[in-house]
């Protein structure tokens, strides 16, 4: 082997490069659903008759 990749290797590290891109906005996303929850909660508790 001559130590260069296969013309498929550039395929591969753009599809990785999109699965950690994908990854990354889902976590992002789903922290700040989380957060925006947490708050609503803390928001509902405060109004709430006592």
């Amino acid at each position: 082997m001559s130590g260069r990749g296969t013309p498929d290797d550039g395929d591969m590290e753009r599809w990785k490069e999109r699965g950690v891109m994908l990854r990354v906005f889902v976590y992002v996303f789903a922290t700040h659903l989380f957060a925006g929850f947490v708050w609503l909660l803390f928001y509902v508790g405060q109004h709430a008759p006592k």
